[in-house]
């Protein structure tokens, strides 16, 4: 049965016990909701609520069809040898071109989709779709496989350290879709059909947008999901961190260094273990004596602090019985309420540590409360949301019982909820530019401010390969802030003349990054615990030679600021992020799709890193449409071509869009 509801709004068909739902949300966009007897409202997704929009239904026997602006659903009941089931299309509506098909599974059993039940509502869930010869997806959160496009590829929907499951991917075909879905399960992008997973749930949830650019269906996205803030300036200028600063003196000289010697800095990070213990949320006094005055201190160098905070909770914490008791922790479907093991100060031994339900609003309440407590007050405007995946040893979230829902249905939200949990305190305080940098994010954790890093990665060249393509999935996935480890987390010795050519380079891919960061434990390196710190990673840690280069690098992020903070409130407006691949400025450019080693940032400024050992000089293509200027040399080139630039130590090819003026090379 095919029938129109909600006044018009909305198309739900019934087939024997399955209830599908497809209605308007946002412009140019539908979402499905498909369950078992009925559909539900109360599940969690990253949707925002939708604005009402002025739809088309037709309905008949067999068929209907919605139309939502450029988007068209068509729903067929088509007969088979176990039954009637039914099929959805997506229509470009003003040419009635297909974009995306569900496609049975076999012409007997199961259809495009399948509900395996685990008793109790919840049931192993799949969604298929039909693949297209050519199709290339882009998006999906941040993985370290190294490839931009991710057709052909299984993506596990899973927080790890480094993977970031963000469920939304953008076709080269002309539209986007959301599974909006916070479980677990995996995404299967085969050549022979495309195949969602969720490995326990109460019913099926995706969003479908469509445009006629990759800009477009971006921006349907951020108004789905969320626009993110306006980066705060002083966000936008070099972040200095290692592993990591023990005590209030170090970090301070370390900043007094950086002023002395005349570089720019605007954030420097107190890592963990500043703490007392882990869950405390505040200052160890043995090692930070009075905070208040190193704020004063780093606010008068033009400096802000980003402090560390986990949400772990140390069964040694002065809040875990208050915490445990209130029902403020994770819970876990069976056994003991405690994730990962973890060597706090004080403790003898590795001991078991619980972590507060983000996806509780009274647990969300409680943390901001010690954090703005302890942290806010004194000053604190950034902080480091690091394990926030969370950081499950083993890792099995099917185990988490949130406030939210089982860890198998919701655990993938949790970045999210725990990001919201600082935006939403400091949005109280009437207080909009709180930066977060997040380990982890799901869809929509943008509009909480959220900043991603790509986590604890290797300071290898195949890492900085990986890191380039990450990071513009990323931005394809919603996420406009984010930034890497330069020289990456592990490893790196600063007296070996091979990685400071590393670091040298990562600096220069670095400052055309979204953020611009410095951290990673070095050589040599201690073992885990409360004494732990890394090797020297300051930007005069890697010789004379790789530091004149550093300045350079650290001043040209200086004449980039203000370019960049206008491409940052262009995201904040419209969700077009500053990094980004060539095709999205470039869609009607073939060969633009292909590249995948060079980025926009920003409309005007194409930037090719050398990702290399040894290299002195990349092939560069250059997209056509418009000429480009060699940024330091001033040479023309026509659009459309690929040249072999020169890439001496001292810089990498950067090309500055036809008529365009912005502050590359010195003046």
């Amino acid at each position: 049965m095919i029938e129109s509801r909600d006044g018009g709004q909305a198309l739900e068909v019934r087939v024997r016990h399955e209830v599908i739902r497809i209605e308007p949300w946002g412009e140019d966009s539908l979402r499905v909701r498909v369950g078992r007897h009925d559909v539900l409202d109360e599940v969690p997704g990253a949707l925002l609520a939708a604005k009402p929009s002025e739809v088309d239904i037709e309905v008949a026997t067999e068929h209907g069809r919605i139309t939502n602006g450029a988007l068209t659903g068509v729903v067929e009941l088509m007969p088979t040898d176990t039954g009637v089931t039914s099929l959805l299309r997506f229509l470009r509506t003003e040419t009635g071109e297909e974009l995306l098909a569900e496609e049975q599974a076999h012409f007997w059993w199961p259809g495009a989709r399948l509900f395996q039940s685990h008793g109790g509502g919840y049931a192993r869930l799949e969604q298929r779709f039909r693949a297209y010869p050519g199709e290339r997806l882009f998006g999906l959160g941040q993985h370290p496989h190294g490839r931009l496009d991710q057709k052909g590829m299984v993506i596990d929907l899973l927080q790890r350290n480094g993977e970031v499951s963000i469920p939304f991917l953008v076709s080269s075909r002309g539209y986007g879709l959301l599974w909006n879905m916070a479980g677990t399960g995996r995404v299967e992008l085969a050549e022979n059909g495309t195949r969602w997973v969720a490995d326990s749930a109460r019913q099926l949830d995706y969003w479908v947008t469509a445009g006629r650019t990759p800009a477009d269906v971006l921006s349907r996205y951020a108004d789905a999901t969320g626009h993110p803030p306006v980066l705060p300036e002083w966000a936008s200028g070099f972040w200095q961190s290692k592993l990591r600063y023990r005590s209030q003196e170090e970090l301070l000289g370390v900043a007094r260094e950086h002023r002395r010697r005349g570089l720019p800095m605007s954030v420097i990070v107190a890592d963990f273990f500043h703490w007392t213990h882990l869950g405390d949320w505040r200052f160890d006094p043995a090692e930070w004596p009075d905070p208040a005055a190193m704020i004063r201190e780093l606010d008068e160098l033009g400096i802000r602090l980003m402090v560390s905070v986990w949400p772990s909770v140390s069964p040694l914490s002065e809040n875990y019985p208050a915490m445990r008791d209130a029902g403020l922790l994770a819970a876990t479907e069976q056994g003991l309420p405690l994730h990962a093991p973890w060597y706090d100060k004080g403790m003898p031994a590795e001991t078991p540590v619980a972590f507060y339900d983000a996806t509780s609003a009274r647990a969300r309440e409680f943390v901001w409360d010690k954090v703005k407590r302890h942290y806010y007050d004194l000053g604190v405007r950034a902080f480091w949301l690091d394990g926030c995946e969370p950081e499950l040893q083993p890792g099995h979230p099917h185990n988490l019982s949130l406030a939210a829902g089982p860890g198998s249905e919701v655990a993938n939200l949790y970045p999210m909820a725990n990001a919201r949990a600082f935006h939403e305190g400091a949005l109280a305080e009437g207080d909009d530019e709180v930066v977060l940098l997040c380990r982890s994010a799901w869809a929509g954790s943008q509009r909480y401010g959220a900043a991603l890093w790509s986590g604890d990665i290797p300071a290898t060249w195949e890492s900085l390969r990986a890191q380039v393509r990450a990071g513009l999935n990323v931005a394809l996935s919603g996420i406009p802030w984010w930034t890497t480890d330069i020289g990456g987390f592990h490893g790196g010795d600063p007296d070996s003349p091979e990685y400071r050519e590393l670091m040298v380079r990562w600096f220069s891919y670095g400052a055309f990054c979204p953020l611009f960061r410095l951290h990673g434990v070095r050589d040599p390196r201690a073992p885990f615990g409360p004494d732990m710190t890394g090797g020297p990673n300051e930007v005069w840690s890697y010789g004379d030679e790789a530091l004149e280069l550093i300045e350079r690098t650290l001043a040209l992020r200086e004449r980039l600021r203000p370019y960049l903070m206008a491409q940052m409130r262009i995201a904040h407006d419209t969700g077009m992020p500053p990094m980004r691949p060539l095709f999205v400025d470039f869609p009607g450019d073939g060969a633009a799709w292909d590249v995948d080693d060079e980025f926009l940032l920003g409309p005007d400024l194409l930037v090719a890193p050398v990702l290399d050992p040894g290299a002195r000089s990349r092939a560069v293509y250059l997209p056509a449409g418009t000429g480009w200027t060699d940024a330091w040399t001033g040479v023309e080139h026509a659009g459309g071509t690929t040249i072999e630039a020169e890439a001496p130590l001292e810089r990498i090819p950067v090309f500055l869009r036809a008529g365009a003026d912005v502050p590359v090379a010195e003046r």
